[in-house]
């Protein structure tokens, strides 16, 4: 597989997450209704690495698995799991007061985010992606903020959440080259959904008529939100660079918005579809000039 059909499968993956999570913040909402943000979270998660256990048994009994050091996966998974523990949860908390929509597109924010956070720890950003990040991050604004520049409580938990996703991100991309992604991912899911579980027992186990009334939006929350898009993520993030991947990853908070559109009757403006546009050019904007760029630098190295 050359290095061009490697970056295309990349974005094709990460692309695939970022729709799955955008219905997510449908689901969310509705299990929301029935169960408190803990529960939620521990059902989810314990639920995504349960479905990831058998692939992983098969995987090394065939010897597919790419093994690594025990210690880079667990400080990885761990790492990774803590952050999403605590972004998840700001998620979940700050989506019970606020509108589907408006949750995926301030979860979007980590766009911007991830380059900022990443210039600390030394990573290279190009032009291009900064124009890309700045046509996307516009389009957040036009799609979250009101002309009153209000913000409600549940925005500004999800803003916070759009920080610590971020970091994850960053985390992912330093962990997933070096680890097997299927364990890593396992991983992470175990740390967050043993983390919620201890929390949720602390407060008393959820009833069972509770969690039967939202048993359609805990599997698609569980099976495919956590255990299919965030492997999707690990996968893809073995050869996307973090902030490339944070804007294919964005692309959850339109997604969002047509979700709760078609299936929550959440409507959108024109302010609010322009800004879902300039996060598609940001998007485009980021990938086709890259691209272009890189090749025309490897051009000047060949002629030199």
């Amino acid at each position: 597989m050359t290095v061009h059909r490697e970056t295309i499968r990349a974005d094709l993956l990460l692309l695939l997450a970022s729709l799955i999570w955008g219905v997510a913040f449908v689901a969310q909402q509705n299990a929301a209704k029935s169960l408190d943000a803990v529960s939620i979270m521990a059902i989810r998660f314990l639920m995504g690495a349960a479905i990831l256990a058998p692939l992983i048994i098969v995987r090394r009994a065939r010897g597919l698995n790419m093994s690594s050091p025990g210690a880079l996966l667990w400080s990885g998974g761990i790492f990774a799991g803590l952050a999403m523990l605590l972004a998840a949860y700001l998620q979940q908390k700050g989506i019970e007061s606020t509108t589907a929509s408006s949750a995926g597109f301030i979860t979007g924010l980590y766009v911007l985010f991830v380059p900022l956070i990443g210039l600390l720890f030394g990573h290279r950003v190009g032009w291009s992606a900064w124009l890309g990040v700045t046509l996307a991050t516009v389009g957040l604004y036009l799609l979250s903020v009101s002309a009153e520049l209000h913000m409600s409580r549940g925005d500004v938990l999800v803003l916070g959440c759009a920080v610590i996703w971020a970091i994850h991100v960053l985390i992912i991309g330093r962990y997933a080259p070096r680890c097997d992604p299927i364990e890593l991912a396992a991983v992470q899911f175990l740390v967050t959904g043993t983390a919620a579980a201890m929390f949720m027992m602390r407060d008393g186990l959820p009833e069972w008529s509770h969690v039967s009334s939202a048993w359609m939006s805990l599997v698609y929350l569980g099976a495919l939100a956590v255990a299919v898009a965030f492997t999707l993520q690990v996968v893809g993030q073995r050869t996307a660079p973090p902030t490339h991947a944070a804007i294919l990853l964005s692309m959850e908070s339109p997604f969002a918005a047509i979700a709760g559109a078609l299936l929550i009757s959440e409507r959108l403006s024109g302010r609010e579809y322009c800004g879902c546009a300039l996060m598609l050019a940001g998007i485009l904007v980021s990938q086709l000039l890259g691209r272009k760029a890189a090749k025309n630098s490897a051009q000047t190295n060949v002629s030199l």
